[in-house]
């Protein structure tokens, strides 16, 4: 095998050649370039000797290698319409002396090819992107076997090259020409596309991501609760929300350093039924000021005191509080909580004598307030008809839906007004909640 050589030297190579073999009385071939690549440098380097320029002599599209087509014709767009000019045109007959005029290049410059070997004329964009020719002489006229009936071609409307190019934008033609505009078109190809597509979801997921760490730093920063997140297995708010809870709880641990500490516990039911005990860490710091600081939250399986001891004893132990440390207890009145022999505060004293128990100030507050009201007559009147009232909706559905239908009448109006705000997740229509003490 022979030195390799580049397709630009190959056609420069070709251009000469085709001076010298069947062209006839030959001067100078001049290569029209009105259809310059877009992307010059992204030409590629081909080594394909069958590469002909000679339209009348060079092999079909589909002869080549399935892999390597795009680049024959990335290489022959580059290259343009073989338009030699200054040569001395035979005429096919002796009779009425017709032969090729040069002047044809212009009015068709973007596609018609002479070709000195056949003496006949060529389309460009219709060899490089028409199907494998047919056994229809007039169909491959432009394609592979040629065109050179040159008395027709100053037929008006009936010129041959004038009903090829075609009137309709869909015309065979004419889709060619647009599969050549869009190989030219490096930047619309389907693997930059993807790219660009890519690039563009990686900069969106980042801006999210960005947007969600800010948002869920500022409710950590002001000690907000977040809401309508997603906390499924699945979802990926998790790990965030698992990274911003740790940095907090990280900080909360620095801040206590080697001080005592105090724990309040409560426990409830979520939405899920199932039971949360949330931890609250209350201290000096270095500063000498009291603080406050909600601290973790873990679901138990029930609410024994030996349980919530075991799950307060794993948190605390899990960031390197000592037992010993604690100073203080503040729990309900619940007798798993505040019972004297097997309640939480007495299981805690038993490891740590000074941490004494204190009734929580906000529930003994509302056990005032309920006892209060119940002495209040119109207080004590008006929960018993909200009760009968609740229990008189909630035991018919029409009724349910004629409450459900009046609120969401209520939403619109209300928005419609601008009263109220819309977005996500916003004014749901709910059902009634029964009255407890807690509420």
């Amino acid at each position: 095998m022979g030195k390799q050589k580049t397709i630009d030297a190959f056609f420069k190579k070709k251009d000469v050649s085709n001076s010298e073999i069947r062209t006839p009385v030959a001067v100078e071939t001049n290569v029209n370039t009105s259809m310059p690549d877009e992307h010059p440098s992204k030409c590629p380097k081909l080594q394909f000797e069958e590469i002909d320029r000679d339209p009348g002599s060079r092999k079909q599209i589909c002869e080549f290698p399935i892999d390597k087509q795009d680049e024959i014709r990335r290489a022959y767009i580059e290259k343009g319409p073989y338009q030699p000019k200054n040569i001395d045109y035979p005429y096919n007959d002796d009779t009425h002396r017709h032969r090729f005029q040069p002047s044809w290049f212009k009015s068709h410059k973007d596609w018609l090819e002479y070709s000195p070997s056949t003496d006949a004329i060529y389309c460009l964009p219709c060899y490089l992107f028409s199907k494998k020719p047919i056994d229809r002489p007039r169909s491959n006229a432009f394609i592979s076997t040629g065109f050179h009936n040159w008395k027709k071609v100053k037929d008006g409307m009936n010129c041959p090259l004038v009903r090829h190019v075609g009137k309709k934008p869909n015309s065979p033609h004419k889709i060619t020409v647009k599969c050549c505009e869009d190989l030219k078109n490096y930047s619309r190809h389907i693997d930059k596309l993807i790219e660009k597509q890519t690039s563009k979801e990686l900069e969106n997921n980042r801006l999210r991501l960005k947007t969600l760490v800010e948002y869920a730093r500022w409710l950590a920063f002001q000690a907000c609760a977040v809401r309508g997140h997603d906390e499924s297995l699945d979802s990926k708010n998790m790990e965030i929300l698992h990274i911003l809870a740790s940095n907090v709880r990280n900080a909360i641990r620095e801040e206590i350093g080697d001080a005592k500490f105090c724990i309040l516990v409560d426990e409830a039911r979520d939405e899920s039924k199932r039971e949360q005990m949330d931890i609250i860490l209350r201290f000096v710091d270095k500063e000498s000021f009291i603080k406050e600081r909600f601290f973790h939250i873990v679901h138990v399986r029930d609410t024994t005191a030996l349980t919530l001891k075991n799950e307060i004893c794993a948190v605390l132990s899990h960031y390197n509080l000592h037992i010993e440390n604690i100073r203080g207890q503040g729990y309900d009145g619940a007798s798993n909580m505040r019972g004297e022999w097997n309640g939480l505060q007495a299981l805690f004293l038993k490891d740590c004598p000074y941490a004494y128990y204190i009734h929580c100030m906000a529930h003994r507050l509302q056990l005032a307030l309920v006892t209060a009201s119940r002495e209040v007559k119109d207080v004590h009147q008006f929960f018993d008809h909200l009760v009968n009232i609740i229990n008189i909706v909630i035991a018919s559905s029409k009724r349910n839906d004629e409450l459900q239908h009046a609120q969401a009448e209520q939403v619109e109006n209300m928005i419609a007004s601008n009263e109220i705000e819309t977005g996500r997740g916003a004014n749901q229509i709910g059902t009634l909640q029964r009255a407890v003490d807690t509420r």
